[in-house]
């Protein structure tokens, strides 16, 4: 299908998530999300967009590019990171992205240390391998000491596991709730949810309507959709490959372990040795082994 018979955008591709929440004009949608998610005490009531390019202290450090990056009123930092897909070394990634704006708050001169908070806000359109079994899809990671007291309350992990995320509109409870359901579902809505006419959300409703963009927006769109479209094709079709792998796996294992049985039996029975490789294909140092 193409993007232009949709009626609003998919928040998950990359010019849908930075239409919405990356511009100056629509940052009360992304106050509201974040406010969902954190603390009391670092509730935002107002933020301001920094770049989201970080360079390091030296010529040749590498950089960093972040999907949105902001600081609160308060001087509280938040990077927010849409993920479509798994990547190596994800969680040492996630700390080398928070490292800068730690060091960018280091002052010339005689200095104290005294850092504001840091957040790194990581929307998943996928769910950890070791999460599998865990229902919860809102994981909040600490640094802790040894009897998982709070060792450091400034620096904090925030991912959100959307595809565990399964209600349907007359479910919907929180805020939360709605803004989970607005990341999934919003691309195959026509219409706008009962349960979602607040202002927040009908300013979104407003800011994703596809036929209101412009020309160079609509094409920015399409090619950002397909990108989008592609790399969903390549996941779906590595984990199907992975499943059909495991299958044949389990067969031959199965296999295996019913020649080995009837090798025990016949063994027990007296039958020779030659016997028994030509029934079962196992090799005469395994039947011996038996």
């Amino acid at each position: 299908m193409s993007a232009l018979q949709d009626r609003y955008i998919n928040p998950l591709t990359d010019f849908g998530f930075k239409k919405l929440f990356g511009s100056e004009p629509n940052k009360a949608l992304l106050i509201d999300f974040l406010n969902q998610i954190l603390p009391e005490r670092h509730r935002i009531k107002d933020l301001s967009y920094a770049r989201n390019e970080q360079v390091g202290t030296k010529k040749l450090d590498r950089k960093a590019i972040f999907d949105l990056y902001c600081i609160g009123e308060s001087g509280e930092r938040f990077i927010v990171e849409m993920q479509k897909a798994k990547q190596n070394f994800f969680q040492d990634r996630s700390i080398y992205y928070a490292s800068f704006p730690i060091q960018e708050q280091a002052q010339k001169g005689v200095w104290n240390y005294q850092l504001e908070p840091v957040y790194t806000v990581g929307i998943l359109d996928f769910i950890f391998d070791d999460h599998r079994s865990d229902s919860e899809l809102l994981h909040l990671v600490e640094w802790k000491n040894q009897r998982c007291e709070v060792f450091y309350d400034k620096l904090k992990f925030i991912y959100i596991e959307l595809p565990k995320f399964t209600k349907r509109e007359e479910e919907l409870e929180t805020q939360f709730d709605k803004w989970l359901y607005v990341f999934r579902y919003l691309s195959q809505l026509q219409d706008r949810p009962p349960k979602l006419r607040e202002k927040v959300f009908e300013q979104l409703f407003e800011a994703a309507e596809i036929a209101k963009f412009s020309a160079e927006d609509r094409t920015a769109y399409e090619s950002s959709l397909k990108y989008y479209r592609d790399l969903q094709n390549v996941v779906n079709t590595s984990r199907e490959e992975g499943r059909e792998e495991g299958r044949e796996e389990g067969l031959a294992r199965g296999r295996e372990e019913r020649s080995i049985e009837i090798a025990r039996q016949l063994k027990k029975s007296g039958v020779a040795v030659a016997l028994i490789q030509a029934a079962t294909g196992l090799s005469k140092a395994d039947i011996e082994k038996l």
